[in-house]
């Protein structure tokens, strides 16, 4: 059996992983600065993340969600604490993709309707229903999920007010856009966009998945407007490679036996997992790390006259290349051993591990100049 030939590969192999830094089977040394796309976020191999994951593995990996899971309640109040939600409520699962299946899924529940409005070049995951709210006709075209699907520009208020209709279960946006370039919407625009859901009985979710976990300077990056959704999905650094996702629900959202429901999701290993990276957050004010790094590489990336609309927040940072330019993320990789990510057209994305340390980050400055050069 061969494999199902989907995804394009580089020619690399690693096979050994610390902090910022890949080896592969070669022996050849690299920089991760994309870190899986964010999934990466207190660095690949922690000492602390190792340590508690084998200490779980030793007494117990899996067992289903009909048991008492004493790590399932430790991480809903850890995450609520240190999140500002604490009295939301936590559903684990496996995956953002699956996080925003579910988001959708209660959104119906709770409003009784089935249209969704998501925004133009979002990408929400590859469950049914997430791909129906990503915004990229190659995937989407088999599937409705049960939803229509609405799609307006980010940050225009006339085009939300005019799709905002009472047939509207929610609306769907990303904290930052990842896949679709590293696009912000306007603190003023969530303000603007929460306000008409409320008017409308509509949920706000906010996708967290990429942008969240203290990824952008706060836990998630819709906090630097004020708002508060009704529903939170995250995902990918909640691990730090460890597959888990989770759903934060507002407390007027009540459960009923059956409501929604996972095999795999808030498995022992999984939440033991997200608790280590909590205690790492915590420990080494990655948070703090990730604001002050992140102002740090795009004020050194603004003094590059070459690049075009360089843009982010903490560690979570964009910009484009012009036309001449589209060579540069793959010489970075192949000339300097430095993994950073794409948002075409010509759009270099760094997600790094929110460890990263000044110097990291200037070995990247230094060899992304040489090659503008």
């Amino acid at each position: 059996m061969k494999l199902f030939d989907v995804y394009p590969l580089f020619d690399i192999t690693p096979v050994k992983a610390e902090g910022s830094w890949l080896w592969d089977d070669k022996g050849e040394k690299y920089l991760d600065l994309y870190g899986g796309h964010a999934v990466i976020s207190i660095g690949h191999s922690h000492p602390h993340y190792v340590k508690t994951l084998g200490d779980q593995l030793s007494k117990i990996s899996f067992y289903s969600n009909s048991v008492q899971n004493p790590q399932q309640q430790q991480l809903a109040e850890r995450l609520g604490k240190i999140s500002g939600y604490p009295d939301y409520q936590l559903f684990l699962c496996n995956s953002g993709a699956e996080a925003n299946e579910n988001a959708l899924k209660l959104a119906s529940f709770v409003t009784g309707r089935k249209k969704i409005i998501a925004f133009k070049n979002a990408f929400h995951g590859r469950t049914s229903g997430a791909v129906a709210a990503t915004d990229n006709p190659k995937i989407v075209a088999p599937f409705n999920a049960g939803h229509d699907i609405v799609f307006v520009p980010l940050n225009d208020e006339t085009a939300l007010t005019a799709a905002l209709d009472k047939e509207v279960a929610a609306v769907i946006i990303e904290g930052i856009q990842g896949v679709g370039g590293i696009q912000l919407p306007d603190d003023s625009f969530l303000t603007f966009l929460k306000k008409k859901c409320d008017e409308n009985g509509s949920l706000l979710i906010l996708d967290e998945i990429q942008s969240g976990y203290g990824r952008s300077g706060k836990f998630f990056s819709h906090q630097f407007s004020g708002v508060k959704p009704q529903i939170i999905t995250t995902a990918k650094g909640m691990g730090n490679g460890f597959p888990v996702g989770g759903v934060l629900i507002h407390p007027d959202i009540k459960p009923w036996s059956g409501m929604l429901g996972t095999t795999f999701g808030g498995n022992y290993l999984s939440s033991v997992a997200s608790l280590a990276v909590l205690d790492v957050l915590e420990k080494e004010n990655l948070m703090d790390n990730a604001a002050k790094l992140g102002d740090y590489v795009m004020g050194e990336l603004r003094k590059m006259p070459v690049l075009n609309r360089v843009r982010g927040r903490g560690l979570m940072i964009g910009f484009d290349l012009p036309e001449d330019r589209k060579s540069v993320r793959l010489d970075l990789l192949k000339k300097h051993k430095i993994f950073t990510g794409e948002a075409k057209p010509n759009v270099i994305r760094l997600l790094p591990s929110l460890a990263v340390t000044k110097a990291e980050l200037d070995i990247f400055l230094t060899a992304l100049k040489q090659e503008l050069q």
